[in-house]
């Protein structure tokens, strides 16, 4: 499934060049950073599950935010917890792992975790619309470019550890969109500067667009 044939949501996802990954403690500032990350342009956003309240400013995120924003859900491990991120208002699906079975099941478009060129494969026989390279930092852009030789077809996203400035290298490398969390978000969700926030992800979304131009 090549990028000019995705859903529209994945279509989304790969316009926005960045999945904003916000994991924390808790989730009570959820809101507010996702405000501050529209503002900058980055318009694709990952609630992880393993943050207190997760499910409930998930479900807050998507009444909030114009429909042109993708909301979905990340450390999506079992049906249930698709089921309960879905009955929220998750657009999408991510996961560290991959369970084929999940991929082909969930209504909406589910990006379960690979770290090998057979789990990509399997991925994407499965049915995923994008597949999650993981964790990223530890593979490296070469790895991606050496894999999309022979399987150019197949959507991939590398998360895990990815450094802003490594932003550009990775699409260059072929990505179709990155996941970034930490490096990005930093201490943002548990009190930290907004406008520091706003400055990365500014920093970001340039990235995107020079690799892109």
């Amino acid at each position: 499934m090549t990028d000019e044939k995705l859903d529209d949501v994945s279509a989304a996802v790969v316009r926005s060049g960045i999945v904003a990954i916000l994991r924390a403690p808790t989730a009570d500032s959820f809101a507010a950073v996702a405000d501050v990350l529209i503002g900058a342009g980055i318009t694709a956003l990952e609630v992880t599950l393993t943050s207190r309240g997760a499910i409930d400013a998930l479900a807050g995120l998507r009444r909030q935010l114009p429909s042109t924003v993708a909301v979905g859900a990340g450390t999506v491990l079992t049906e249930d917890d698709a089921k309960a991120a879905i009955d929220a208002g998750a657009a999408f699906l991510v996961s560290p792992v991959l369970d084929p079975s999940l991929v082909a099941s969930t209504p909406v478009p589910f990006y379960p975790g690979t770290s090998s060129p057979t789990e990509i494969y399997e991925a994407y026989k499965a049915g995923a619309p994008l597949v999650k390279l993981f964790p990223a930092a530890g593979l490296g852009p070469r790895f991606l470019r050496d894999v999309r030789g022979p399987l150019p077809q197949i959507n991939v996203m590398p998360t895990g550890g990815i450094k802003i400035e490594d932003i550009a290298d990775w699409l260059f490398a072929g990505a179709k969109a990155v996941g970034i969390g930490s490096p990005l978000i930093g201490d943002a969700a548990q009190g930290g500067s907004m406008k520091a926030l706003a400055a990365r992800a500014r920093h970001a979304v340039s990235a995107v667009a020079f690799a892109r131009s």
